[in-house]
């Protein structure tokens, strides 16, 4: 997975402490997880989400066009309205997620970083005879986020997709800088994290991997329309909602607290009950360390495991919540 390059100018502010992985490129925390936490979850500052990939389709086709292509309606798309959209593989599995807005224009699209080259390959090889261009933003346009309850100003002829979350705002990225100075302070990807597992909300690449279908992760309604016409992995939507469950389910964990480390993406799960030996029932997908809740989770599990299951992520004890109904 491709990452942009270039890393966060914010990466310079007092305390900042570069993220890893997925997130490289902007800042994991700025010296206090939980003040930043806060901050957010009262509505102030903001978070720098400027290595996301950034994606504009313009063009009269624009609405009808994606609305082939997407899990989600947007033909009729009104202007400035949030929507959330996946791309499926011919079998239904989760290839891309996009969060989107039009503003009239053009369709803003933000996506996992690194993965804006292989979503735009894909929509180009799907143009045929439709009036839409497709375009790489990212180097010229940045993400960043506003919590929800923020009374922050927008600077004037930014693109804003406004969700119950908070306001992704489509930034010039020449303008970071000066964006910070006015509205801080500044929240790491940590905090950020955070909130996104305490509200269950998935995330492409660590809620997915290969195999993963919407149903699993509570996508179906927020990016999956189940009334819409053909788009491709749709058979596999359409057979599961009606005539069965999907094969595993997504669960929130509250981990135990004692333990120093927080068990990582993948960390197997199993029943407390089996122990150490017992037979693995899903995995981990994304921890962190909440301002209230402590160390929590999102996992994914096979779906018979019964709901009131004490469960084991390695060697952390978890009690778990239902995400996604068995």
């Amino acid at each position: 997975m491709q990452q942009h390059s270039a890393h966060s100018p914010l990466l310079s502010l007092p305390g900042a402490v570069p993220a890893e992985g997925r997130d490289e490129g902007v800042a994991a925390h700025y010296g206090d997880l939980f003040r930043e936490q806060r901050a957010l979850a009262a509505g102030d500052g903001f978070v720098d989400l400027s290595h996301r990939g950034v994606v504009a389709v313009s063009g009269d086709d624009r609405l009808s066009w994606l609305h082939l292509l997407l899990t989600q309606h947007v033909s009729e798309l009104p202007v400035g309205r949030a929507t959330e959209a996946l791309i499926l593989s011919a079998n239904g599995h989760i290839e891309h997620a996009l969060y989107l807005v039009d503003d009239g224009e053009t369709v803003w699209a933000h996506v996992e970083p690194g993965t804006q080259d292989e979503l735009i390959a894909y929509l180009e090889s799907m143009k045929f005879f439709y009036r839409v261009e497709v375009a790489d933003r990212t180097d010229e346009v940045a993400v960043v986020h506003l919590p929800a309850g923020s009374i922050a100003e927008v600077p004037s002829g930014v693109v804003v997709r406004e969700t119950p979350h908070g306001r992704d705002l489509f930034l010039p990225r020449a303008d970071l800088e000066s964006f910070a100075a006015a509205h801080g302070p500044a929240a790491g990807m940590l905090a950020y994290e955070a909130l996104r597992i305490e509200a269950h909300r998935p995330r492409l690449g660590f809620e997915t991997d290969h195999r993963t279908i919407p149903h699993e992760l509570g996508w179906i309604g927020s990016a999956v329309h189940l009334q819409k016409g053909c788009y491709r992995g749709q058979e596999t939507v359409a057979r599961v909602h009606n005539l069965g469950k999907p094969p595993r389910r997504l669960v929130f964990l509250h981990l135990d607290g004692s333990e120093v480390h927080l068990p990582g993406h993948g960390t197997p799960i199993r029943l407390a009950s089996d122990g150490a030996e017992g037979r693995q029932l899903g995995f981990v997908t994304t921890s962190g360390r909440h301002h209230e809740l402590g160390p929590i989770a999102l996992a994914m599990v096979k779906r018979n495991v019964p709901v009131d299951a004490e469960l084991m992520a390695g060697d952390t004890a978890a009690a778990q919540e239902t995400v996604v109904e068995p």
